[in-house]
């Protein structure tokens, strides 16, 4: 099993990153502390492992997660002092540290110079692009960020990432059909990720049960969501997210009665009848049952899933069982 210092830190729990960033120190002790960016050295020094510079890059991201600037500026003085400071990848992690040091808006309007005196220098340093984005949408200047990031597909339409941050983008704007088009993307390019499907059938959960849906767009996402859904768990027999969404969906459908299995007009959707989605329904409640008993009991095998997930499974199940015990009373 990989070293949890290998594992990007968007992976780790908050304690996990808490705990890795206070190991900061003890391992660059342990660590050579002057490496040349020279192909010459290579001749006078020991065999290089490039896991060495991925356990500064991920070091540099938890301790900034957690507050530890200054062992993440030492971390990035050790990538600047092998691969140089022009380096793209370097470049982003420097910017970063730098964003995090900042005091006030008008450090990170420098920091944004920076990185546009960058970019004019080098239009294609896609890290730095990607960087500027993110600081665009964290200063709030989302419309800036959304074009930048369609700038950004244009030339380079396959990168899933900005496909999926486009959708997010799209999604804290309220901007359902775009967000759904732009996770649409992402699938083209991962057809077998279980997460995106799930993300996917979220997404057109969310659009289907917004304010002001039009009837036959209500059945359009719904009936879309369940097959998202449906095919997240077909891929990951064991993905909590994919049975969640798939409980939340059927409940809602048959929560709104026969008037829900009714085909749209257009005929462009195929939708499940009553008994399918009780069924699908039933099998979400079961997987739910198991997943959160073994979950809770720390079993071998299943202490992958995160405490917020595994809580909002229970609450989902303890709705059906207080609507039970209302039907009993």
């Amino acid at each position: 099993m990989a070293q949890p210092v290998l594992y990007p830190p968007t992976q780790l729990s908050p304690a996990a990153a808490l705990a890795l960033s206070q190991r900061a120190p003890t391992i660059l002790r342990s660590s050579p502390s002057t490496v040349s960016s020279s192909p010459f050295s290579a001749l006078f020094a020991g065999s290089e492992k490039s896991e060495l510079w991925l356990q500064y890059e991920n070091l540099i991201l938890s301790c900034l997660r957690t507050g530890d600037e200054n062992a993440a500026r030492q971390c990035l003085q050790r990538l600047v002092a092998r691969f140089g400071e022009d380096n793209e990848r370097v470049q982003a992690l420097s910017g970063l540290v730098k964003e995090a040091e900042a005091k006030s808006n008008s450090a990170l309007e420098g920091i944004l110079k920076e990185y546009d005196q960058i970019l004019s220098e080098s239009d294609t340093n896609i890290p730095i692009v990607k960087r500027r984005i993110a600081l665009l949408r964290s200063m709030g200047r989302v419309s800036d960020a959304t074009s930048a990031l369609v700038q950004l597909l244009e030339f380079s339409p396959t990168d899933a990432e900005a496909w999926s941050e486009l959708s997010d983008i799209y999604l804290s704007q309220g901007l359902y059909p775009q967000a759904i088009y732009a996770m649409e993307e992402v699938l083209v390019l991962a057809p077998n990720a279980w997460n995106i499907h799930a993300r996917l059938g979220e997404l057109q959960y969310m659009a289907a049960t917004a304010p002001g849906v039009a009837h036959g767009s209500y059945q359009k996402y719904m009936a879309e969501a369940i097959k998202r859904f449906s095919r997240s768990i077909e891929l990951c027999d064991d993905y909590l997210r994919g049975y969640y969404g798939l409980k939340l969906v059927s409940k809602k459908l048959l929560s709104d009665g026969a008037k829900a299995t009714k085909l749209p007009e257009d005929g462009e959707v195929s939708f499940p009848d009553t008994k399918t989605i009780e069924r699908l329904n039933e099998l979400a409640t079961a997987k739910l049952v198991e997943i959160v008993r073994h979950s809770t009991a720390h079993d071998r095998g299943w202490r992958g899933y995160s405490q917020a997930e595994i809580a909002a499974a229970q609450e989902l199940l303890s709705e059906d069982e207080s609507a039970a015990s209302g039907i009993k009373r």
